[in-house]
């Protein structure tokens, strides 16, 4: 059962870095560069499964052709829930991209849930608005 998410008012958004890789979508920005870092350094809170790549539209993705080549797909591309049951490709689009292009059927990813993935929101607006949004869908 999905549950409603409630504003935490100890909420600090995630610091930015100059070369952090950000992950826009819309008024949500997630810092992908400290989302990273976590998964690594506490791989005990995060599964790695196997996902099917045509599961994944490539018409969302933006790829640079010029880098594809240099692609290495043998990296966990993540998944979050951007909204009740519905995962997101928000790391890993050339890499998802190039295993499309070779035929591969399945790709390993992180799927984090809306509490593993909210903490690495950018800005308290943000934060607050994706509760707001997730929680409309539930009504």
């Amino acid at each position: 059962m999905v549950k409603k998410l409630r504003v935490d008012s100890l909420f600090i958004p995630c610091p930015e870095a100059i070369g952090d890789e950000l992950y826009p979508n819309g008024i949500f920005v997630f810092n992908i560069t400290r989302m990273l870092e976590h998964i690594h350094g506490h791989p005990e809170e995060y599964l790695l499964e196997n996902i099917s790549v045509n599961e994944f539209c490539k018409e969302f993705s933006s790829i640079n052709e010029t880098h594809m080549d240099s692609v290495e797909i043998s990296g966990p591309v993540i998944l979050a829930e951007i909204s009740p049951g519905r995962y997101n490709l928000i790391d890993g689009n050339h890499r998802m991209e190039k295993a499309r292009r070779i035929g591969m059927e399945s790709i390993t990813a992180y799927r984090l849930n809306a509490e593993q993935h909210m903490r690495f929101l950018t800005s308290r607006k943000s934060y607050e608005a994706y509760i707001e949004y997730w929680n409309g869908k539930l009504e």
